[in-house]
């Protein structure tokens, strides 16, 4: 399965007294980059859920916000986490060994601390644990929408695959007779210079340069690469650095193919090869 770095999904719940909405973004990133936005009440939660969001994805620009409101329904009113308070009231204590001058923590400061204040009818482990449900669910959501467009972006590469074939198949005949038809014009010019393009060395400069122009290597290495990109895809997972390494060894070939053209329609095919091969590198960005 190829798997696009794009995608969204969002989850929500209504729980007793309280509404959990939790939205994924995935857009394209070099490496890995998780983002974490959540409400304070939620905040020692952040470790956890980057864990399970870099678990699920390798590359690509992750963000995860989760969002939590109180609903009329809420029963039970507000308590206090009482374990959080004594924490609190030690690292105070701690503090203020430290610096003597501090000043104390107010009710106020106690209150406003991430944690202090839980609603009475849900307990934190359970509000927790919901969640980590939601984001798990929202992150299944956003696998399926990254397979789905991953697999179009599979047709899109194959496609270009063809269209180097495609490219390849029409140049590779031609190469005894543009050999030929080289070395018959370079004869000529040398004739028009006054020189015996049949006397030893030229011929042996001559058969040297035509070397040098001889496509046939590059054509082969065209359709190796092709054939790797292929196998590459067929084989899914994590793909895209290995696709866009390939896809800049295809250009280079097309450049050096341009480079050794010795007429207009391989010119024009060198050019062909390079626009498919741009459209490779472009899609390949966006697999994960």
């Amino acid at each position: 399965m190829i798997l696009s770095m794009t995608g969204f999904a969002a989850a929500a719940a209504e729980l007793s007294g309280i509404s959990l909405a939790v939205e994924l973004r995935s857009v394209n990133h070099r490496f890995l980059d998780v983002t974490v936005k959540l409400p304070e009440e939620l905040r020692m939660l952040e470790p956890q859920l980057r864990e399970r969001l870099a678990a699920a994805q390798k590359r690509g620009k992750l963000e995860c916000r989760v969002a939590l409101a109180r609903t009329p329904g809420a029963v039970g009113g507000i308590t206090v986490d009482a374990a959080r308070v004594r924490q609190l009231a030690a690292a105070a204590t701690e503090i203020a060994r430290a610096i003597p001058g501090a000043p104390p923590l107010s009710t106020g400061d106690v209150l406003r601390w991430p944690g202090v204040m839980i609603e009475a009818s849900l307990s934190p482990g359970a509000l927790a644990e919901r969640v980590y449900a939601l984001v798990d669910h929202a992150l299944a959501e956003l696998t399926a929408a990254r397979a789905r467009e991953g697999a179009k972006l599979r047709e899109v590469l194959e496609a270009s695959c063809a269209d180097i074939d495609r490219e390849v198949a029409r140049v590779a005949p031609r190469i005894p007779v543009l050999h030929a038809a080289f070395v018959d014009r370079l004869g000529a010019r040398l004739r028009e210079a006054g020189l015996d393009p049949n006397e030893d060395r030229l011929k042996q400069e001559l058969a040297l340069f035509a070397t040098r122009i001889d496509i046939a290597e590059e054509l082969a290495r065209l359709s190796t690469h092709v054939a790797e990109f292929r196998r590459v895809l067929a084989q899914g997972g994590s793909t895209g650095k290995r696709l866009d390494f390939l896809a800049q060894e295809l250009h280079r070939e097309a450049n050096t193919l341009g480079s050794k053209s010795v007429d207009a329609e391989l010119s024009q095919v060198s050019l062909e090869l390079k626009v498919a091969i741009e459209q490779m590198r472009e899609q390949v960005q966006n697999l994960e």
